[in-house]
């Protein structure tokens, strides 16, 4: 392998019933993988964003914090009634929400997860996407924000004492996303109100900047947005969706693809080249292009640079989801949820399509921090049967399975993919592809799935057929029932053996009737 012995291993979250453990990724000995930490029992489980701490809930009332290159527990809090709780991105505060006993009361409280201490508490009344976790910070906690009533409140992250140190009035905001890398900027979207259309804002963070937006856009037929910012904070993507589609070609109503800069080199609707919602999207590692999964199924996908010129097709067929690994090189277009788990692998850099395989049923679905391996889950209370974890190589080929009684939540140990070495001597053995194999017995033979190379063009599509009404469809079953015949038009091969016995017992009869004249 060509990853340098300095490299971080690979740990891998996995929670049951009984509780949570830390596996060592892949790659295993012996194809099992070995147990780091074992048996936590909790009801929910999550490492921070730099892979540094892991914050187990284990009651309403006890919130353990674990050190992940130990891991050992470094800190308890005990409160009562915590209804949910966040880590910051490094792992230095924790933010818990309790249950209101009072009006006056405040029910959020940070806390310092180094020494135990609350260094501010404010009240919230609810908590939904959109409010928690209550204060964001940038990727670095450089940066501490939270959205108020009409403004954008900003923190000393260091120094929670100091309060509040400046503020952003924006009239009527619902949402706000910070930038991440670095924590430059914060985009504010305001709904439509009294006819006014809806609109994202653009602002820049820094205290002593002017509270006039940066970049701006408005939006008619607009009732959600989803915010995604680039690595580098050079520009946004909004997903701008409405709840009611008035071409009616669609029951979940219409979302349109914006691209928000903060030079102004571009600022209005991405050019996708398919009618239909927006199923997902994603930016690169180096924040240089990014890639969309749009249109009617089957749905395109594409990559696109910073200025929106269509740099890759990855083709078409029944995708919803994209995920694009942390090094950069490679690209999975996959169709979960009500879709039937079919996932294309690519590779960017080459501009060819690796391989195609299937994972059934599946919930999540992430790369490893390395980008070596890619992970599939299939994870109650959203699925109760057929629980179970797979990886894939970054080729698609299978790597690992297990199937569980009851599995609740798998997640890879977050890291920088920066501290990891290439992969360049793997990609030489693309051509090393495994077939998925099932035993006997278990799961439906739908559910056996094997890769298969394929060439850079995309599968042709067969033509659909034409649409029959219900009662046509009918008449066409009993047809060939009644006669052998196919309902699509075309006779089956006994009903062309019985047309030929037909036609000969004619001819016969046809003759013997001259011979008797």
């Amino acid at each position: 392998m060509s990853v340098a012995n300095s490299s971080p291993a690979l740990e891998i979250l996995v929670r049951e019933p009984g509780g949570l453990a830390i596996w060592n990724g892949p790659p295993f000995t012996n194809n099992q993988p070995s147990i780091k930490l074992d048996r936590v029992p909790c009801t929910s489980a999550k490492f921070s964003e730099d892979g540094s701490k892991l914050m187990v809930i284990k009651s309403e009332s006890t919130i353990s914090i674990y050190d992940c290159k130990s891991s050992k527990e470094i800190r308890s809090f005990e409160s009562s009634n915590i209804l949910a709780a966040a880590l910051s991105p490094c792992g230095t505060y924790l933010q818990t929400f309790q249950k209101v006993s009072s009006p006056q009361e405040k029910n959020v409280t940070v806390w310092k997860t180094e020494t135990g201490e609350s260094v501010y508490t404010l009240s919230q009344k609810n908590m939904t996407k959109a409010t928690w976790p209550s204060i964001r910070f940038s990727s670095d906690e450089a940066v501490a924000s939270r959205m108020a009533t009409n403004e954008l409140q900003f923190f000393d992250a260091g120094d929670f004492s100091k309060g509040i140190v400046h503020k952003i009035r924006i009239p009527g905001i619902a949402a706000a996303e910070l930038s991440k890398k670095p924590g430059s900027h914060v985009a504010a979207f305001v709904p439509e109100s009294k006819g006014m259309p809806a609109s994202v804002q653009i602002y820049a963070c820094a205290p002593d900047s002017q509270s006039q937006p940066i970049a701006r856009r408005s939006f008619f037929r607009c009732s959600t947005v989803q915010q995604h910012w680039n690595h580098g904070s050079t520009g946004v993507l909004v997903v701008v969706q409405s709840d009611v589609d008035k071409t009616n070609q669609s029951y979940y109503g219409e979302s349109k693809l914006n691209y928000l800069t903060l030079d102004g080199t571009h600022d209005g609707l991405v050019p996708l080249r398919k009618e239909g919602p927006v199923h997902d999207v994603q930016w690169s590692y180096s924040g240089k292009e990014f890639a969309v999964v749009y249109g009617f199924m089957p749905a395109m996908a594409t990559i696109f640079d910073k200025k929106c010129n269509p740099l890759l097709e990855l083709g078409t067929g029944p995708y919803n989801t994209i995920r694009w690994n942390p090094k950069g090189r490679f690209i999975c277009v996959a169709g979960f949820g009500n879709l039937p788990g079919d996932m294309a692998f690519w590779d960017y850099v080459e501009k060819k399509q690796l391989g195609t395989t299937k994972a059934e049923w599946s919930v999540t679905s992430e790369w490893s921090p390395d980008g070596r391996y890619f992970m599939t889950a299939t994870t109650a209370p959203r699925l109760q049967v057929d629980n179970g974890i797979k990886i894939f190589h970054y080729n698609g080929s299978l790597f690992f399975k297990k199937m569980f009684e009851k599995l609740y939540q798998v997640d890879w140990k977050a890291d920088s993919p920066d501290k990891f070495g290439e992969i360049e001597e793997l990609v030489k053995s693309v051509g090393s592809l495994k077939v998925e194999s099932k035993p006997q017995g278990q799961g439906s033979k739908s559910s056996q799935t094997s890769v298969k190379p394929t060439s850079t063009n995309p599968p042709v599509q067969k033509k659909p057929a034409a649409y029959q009404p219900p009662h046509a469809k009918a008449a066409a079953a009993k047809q060939t029932e009644l006669f052998g015949g196919s309902p699509s038009g075309e006779m089956s091969k006994n009903a062309l053996k019985n047309k030929k016995k037909r036609e000969k017992q004619r001819e016969k009869k046809a003759a013997e009737a001259g011979g008797a004249d």
